[in-house]
C-alpha cells in the first residue's frame, strides 16, 4: 500500500512507540494526526513533522470522529496505528482476606475501557472513513495496526486487568480483519515486549531497572527501540499481503510470573 500523499492517525502519538511511528510515517510522506491527551508534546511533534495535533480520548466517539475528519482534510486516511493505552498492576485479591481489598472493579473497567474499547472505537470510526477511499491496487483502501502486549500471552502477577485488555486486542484481530476485508482494509496487531520508552524514567535508577528487565530477552541483550517498533508498524501498513496477524515483537522474551 502506498502511503505517500495520504493521511494517517497515530493514537498515543505524542511519546514512546507512538512518537517513533509518527516520525517514520512522516518521513515516508504521510501527513499524520497525532492523537493524544498531552497538548504540549502532541502539538510540538505535529508541528515538527508537518501534521496536526488532535486532543482526544480514544473512548470518546465525538473526539475520535473529529480526529478522523482532521486526517481527511490532509489527504485520504489510509493508515492507523493504535498505540494509546494505560498499564496497571494490582493483584486479584488482597492479603487480609477482606472483600474490600480485592482488585478494584472500577480500575479493571478503566483499563479495559481505554485499552480495548478505546482501540475498537478508533478502529470502527477510522475504518468507516477508509471505506470511502478510492481503492489502490488489489482494491486496497487502508490498513490498521493495533498494539497489544507480551502480557496478552505471558501476563505476570498483578497484570490481570492489563493482560485481559491486551488479550482482547489480540482476539479481535481476525474477526475485525474479516469484517473489513469486504472494503479492502487490512488489520494486524503487534504485541511488543520490553521496549525502551520514557515509561521507565531516566537516570541511574531507571537504567538499573531496565538492566533487570532485559534478563528475559533471548537476543539481543537489550530492550527494544521505539524506532524498531515503528519500522514493523510501517511494514504492516505498507505490505499488502500482511493481514489478520498478531506478531510478538519481543526479542524472544518469555516472561516469568514476576
Amino acid at each position: 500500500m502506498e502511503i505517500q500523499g495520504s493521511s494517517a492517525i497515530v493514537t498515543g502519538g505524542a511519546s514512546g512507540l507512538g512518537e517513533a511511528t509518527v516520525r517514520l510515517l512522516a518521513q515516508r510522506g504521510a501527513r499524520v494526526v497525532v492523537l493524544d491527551m498531552n497538548d504540549e508534546k502532541g502539538e510540538a511533534l505535529a508541528k515538527e513533522t508537518g501534521g496536526v495535533f488532535a486532543r482526544a480520548d480514544v473512548t470518546n466517539t465525538d473526539e475520535v470522529i473529529a480526529a478522523v475528519e482532521a486526517a481527511k482534510e490532509m489527504g485520504p486516511l489510509r493508515s492507523v496505528v493504535n498505540c494509546a493505552g494505560i498499564g496497571w498492576a494490582t493483584r486479584t485479591i488482597g492479603r487480609d482476606g477482606s472483600y474490600d481489598s480485592a482488585h478494584d472493579l472500577e480500575v479493571y473497567r478503566k483499563v479495559i475501557n481505554i485499552n480495548l474499547v478505546g482501540t475498537f472505537n478508533v478502529v470502527r470510526l477510522a475504518a468507516t472513513a477508509m471505506s470511502q477511499n478510492e481503492p489502490q491496487a488489489d482494491n486496497e483502501r487502508g490498513a490498521i495496526v493495533n498494539v497489544a502486549s507480551l502480557a496478552a500471552f505471558d501476563g505476570q502477577i498483578g497484570q490481570a486487568a492489563y493482560s485481559s485488555s491486551k488479550g482482547g486486542v489480540v482476539g479481535m484481530t481476525l474477526p475485525v480483519a474479516r469484517d473489513l476485508a469486504v472494503v479492502g482494509i487490512r488489520v494486524n496487531t503487534i504485541a511488543p515486549g520490553l521496549i525502551d520508552t520514557p515509561i521507565y524514567g531516566f537516570g541511574g535508577n531507571a537504567e538499573e531497572f531496565k538492566a533487570k528487565l532485559k534478563k528475559d530477552v533471548l537476543f539481543p541483550d537489550r530492550l527494544g527501540y521505539p524506532s524498531e517498533f515503528a519500522s514493523l508498524a510501517v511494514e504492516l501498513l505498507t505490505n499488502s499481503y500482511m493481514n489478520a496477524e498478531t506478531i510478538r515483537f519481543d526479542g524472544g522474551a518469555r516472561l516469568a510470573p514476576k
